[in-house]
């Protein structure tokens, strides 16, 4: 990240910084000379006989010290011109230390508002430290932009960045323009040229008058912004859903099944998943008072940008938006919508059954109350987790770990996807007739053997993405508590490592990241699982770990040579 203000106080730093470092050097240097030449090196006389050492000959005198080494060392040393850390000024006259120089051009208060309004409104991060960054909260954009396009970067998220659109959302642009945007739009271009004349008033304001500045410039975004009031974060999940008001829980899994043969099929911290047919629907309390399992419930915002993320991912599977990638690995995402309600009987009869089969660990969703806000993931069904499924052999076991490498390439390349939480709960596996399957990466296709085995990746609350307009991710900074779990477990161990590759800034890009969940399968394989193998097997998987330390991108990792005959140039 770039910091305007930063970096201009840090340029004088630095001169300041190399000057003193300069002087300290060639000070050193000529000193030692000057010394040298101020000795007594006269001839002197007999020395005092010391122990040990023989007398001096009575017909010579002490040879004068000579200081000719040292000397060549430090003109040589002068000689040399370090231009890169501290170049040597050509003109003595003009060089600047300390605060002598008091000509030095100090950035006119709009240079600097300008550059963090421009980067607000393109979204260029202006960074935690900025100060600018934590006054004006507000994104400055011009309302008449707004006719346009969705603008959802008003929709402050603690978690992730903000949303403005993606290719897929057209039509629900559309709907959500008319429903919010088109209201009181003649009030809004009277608050918009009110925002560009405070603007103005800014740009004359002087550096002394800084503070005044910016509130007059943070009244002027409030203007901009009073969008707001027409929008809440619901209704902007309603609008990407496709809905105007929230559904009940049964008239969607209806779709889907008939109520009696819904089952229980799994169930996570934040919610349930139930087989509906040949779907899963997952469902996540939202917005309400109710804890959930000891947690309290995700908020809309964070739900609308996993949406947003999930649909970006069901891209890949359809060659949409982007022409050089493509690939099935990600589960497919059939519908999202917003509920509303208590669970209906049905879906408590099937919790309780899976109750007493498995002894859950969730609360009983009984207890939810009436006006409870759910928002529901309706998914393919991918098969197993990888904790649960038996593998055959060592074929399946490099299917599964080919078929995760080239997927993430895939996304790597697409989207700048990370997953950053791909334990062996997120991998799904199932059996089918196939022999090979396609992925197109970077434009060129290629075919990896299956040996009968489809992987399916999942849950991408952790992820973070690139959609070409904006960026998704959870700053996980703010979950302390992941990174404390117990050394030598493998999934929280990723975590730390993950934390230290990406120094605890979590928008930026880290394909690092996906690596590490290789590294996490690989152990799990060799750790966890059972399979027919030899020694050799195991060999090559540990190897294949060791390689893995070296790649920096999934991109990378997917031309090791433990794939090399597993990637076929055309379907077997």
């Amino acid at each position: 990240m770039s910091f305007a203000a930063a970096a201009a106080g840090g340029t004088n730093n630095t001169n300041k910084n190399r000057v003193s470092w300069n002087r300290s050097l060639s000070t050193r240097g000529r000193t030692s000379i000057a010394v040298g030449s101020c000795l007594d090196v006269r001839p002197q006389g007999k020395q005092a006989r010391r122990k040990g050492k023989p007398a001096l000959p009575k017909s010579k005198g002490v040879q004068p010290v000579s200081f000719e080494k040292e000397r060549e060392y430090f003109q040589e040393v002068d000689a040399f011109e370090l231009l890169e850390e501290s170049p040597s000024p050509k003109h003595f006259s003009t060089w600047a230390m300390g605060n002598q120089n008091d000509t030095v051009p100090i950035p006119h208060l709009c240079s600097r508002l300008e550059k963090w309004l421009l980067s607000k409104k393109f979204n260029y991060s202006c960074g935690p430290s900025s100060t600018l960054s934590k006054i004006l909260e507000t994104p400055y954009r011009n309302l008449e932009s707004l006719q346009g396009e969705v603008n959802f970067s008003i929709l402050s998220t603690p978690k992730k960045s903000s949303f403005k659109d993606t290719s897929g959302f057209l039509s629900i642009q559309s709907r959500f323009n008319e429903e919010f945007i088109t209201k009181d739009v003649h009030e809004r271009d009277i608050n918009s040229q009110k925002s560009n004349a405070v603007s103005e008033s800014v740009k004359n304001e002087s550096c002394e008058d800084i503070e005044v500045a910016v509130k007059k410039l943070s009244l002027a975004s409030t203007s901009a912004s009073l969008v707001v009031d027409h929008v809440n974060p619901i209704s902007t999940l309603l609008a990407v859903c496709g809905q105007s008001a929230p559904t009940k829980l049964l008239d969607l899994f209806s779709k889907y099944s008939d109520p009696e043969n819904i089952v229980k099929v799994g169930e996570g911290t934040f919610g349930e998943a139930f087989l509906a047919g040949n779907t899963v629907c997952k469902i996540v309390p939202i917005d309400g008072d109710l804890k959930v399992n000891g947690e309290a419930q995700k908020k809309s915002e964070e739900l609308l940008e996993e949406v947003v993320l999930s649909w970006t991912l069901n891209h890949l599977r359809r060659n949409e938006g982007d022409t050089l990638n493509a690939c099935t690995t990600f589960v497919e995402m059939f519908e999202i919508k917003v509920c509303q309600g208590p669970y209906d009987a049905a879906l408590i009869q099937a919790w309780e059954d899976w109750d007493d089969k498995h002894c859950s660990e969730n609360d009983n969703p009984e207890e939810f109350p009436e006006n409870q806000r759910y928002i529901v993931f309706v998914l393919q069904h991918g098969g197993k987790d990888l904790e649960s499924f038996v593998l055959l052999n060592i074929n399946e076991a490099r299917s599964l770990l080919v078929q995760v490498t080239a997927g993430l390439a895939v996304a790597e390349a697409a989207y700048e996807f990370e997953h950053r939480d791909l334990h062996w709960g997120n991998v799904l596996l199932s059996r089918n007739d196939s022999v090979t399957m396609n992925f197109l990466l970077d434009g060129k296709q290629i075919f990896v053997r299956t040996f009968g085995l489809s992987v399916t990746i999942i849950d991408f609350t952790l992820s973070r993405i690139n959609t070409g307009e904006d960026i998704f991710f959870l700053d996980l900074s703010q979950d302390p508590e992941l990174f404390n779990g117990p050394k030598g477990d493998k999934q929280f161990d990723t975590y730390r490592k993950m934390k230290k590759v990406t120094e605890d800034q979590w928008e930026g890009s880290f394909p690092k990241t996906n690596v590490l969940w290789l590294v996490y399968l690989v152990d799990m394989l060799l750790l966890k699982k059972t399979f027919d193998r030899s020694s050799k097997d195991e060999r090559d998987l540990r190897s294949l770990k060791k390689r893995l330390d070296k790649y920096n991108s999934a991109k990378e990792a997917i031309f090791d040579p433990f794939f090399s005959d597993l990637i076929v140039d055309r379907p077997l």
